[in-house]
């Protein structure tokens, strides 16, 4: 029914790397903190880096709930769900690290996504994270559904920023520069994108 895996690579990446969709949980270190649980889409935002390590652009949005719990503890877990095709779920259990705009690592980890342009998106950090344990599931009470597209509303909203607005914006945005939970989130403001 389920298999560990000692890397990423295979059948297992073409399965990670063919899902429009995964899912990323954290949660601080308090037992009566926020749980956090977050859909993840946009084709070409996520990237295998190596057989142990992935990536994923953060984009604009109402929180910075996952950053906040990374720069705490580093804790997280990717899920992958077959909403197509055999049934399967694969989980990476692992440490995280947002990778800032003002990062020395930051322009060159980008090169590893040549499928989106962030610009329209308001990126504001490239998440990093090393698997401390892959493993899959059979996910048969997963239901079938289909993709469509991206939706563009994103790209619509975020294109309209540039980096000091989008400081502004994240500003007065209550959950981005401080977590539900009161924990440090995104610095703010914003340096410059190298994008």
């Amino acid at each position: 029914m389920g298999k560990t895996y000692e890397r990423i690579d295979g059948r297992l990446r073409t399965f990670i790397e063919a899902q429009p969709l995964f899912f990323t949980a954290t949660a601080p270190l308090s037992g009566d903190g926020t749980v956090n649980l977050s859909p993840k889409g946009l084709k070409g935002s996520f990237a295998v880096l190596d057989e142990l390590t992935v990536a994923y652009l953060d984009f604009a949005g109402s929180n910075a709930e996952t950053i906040a719990h990374l720069r705490e503890n580093g804790r997280i877990t990717l899920m992958w769900c077959a909403f197509q095709g055999p049934p399967n779920i694969v989980r990476v259990h692992g440490r995280g690290e947002p990778v800032f705009r003002d990062d020395p690592r930051f322009k060159d980890l980008l090169t590893h996504f040549p499928d989106i342009d962030p610009t329209p998106h308001g990126l504001r950090a490239i998440i990093v994270v090393t698997a401390g344990l892959i493993r899959d599931t059979c996910g048969y009470a997963v239901p079938f559904m289909a993709y469509d597209e991206d939706r563009d509303v994103h790209a619509r909203r975020f294109a309209r920023e540039d980096d000091t607005s989008l400081s502004e914006y994240f500003g007065k945005k209550e959950h981005i520069a401080t977590s539900l939970d009161g924990l440090p989130g995104l610095p703010l403001p914003l340096p410059p994108s190298p994008a």
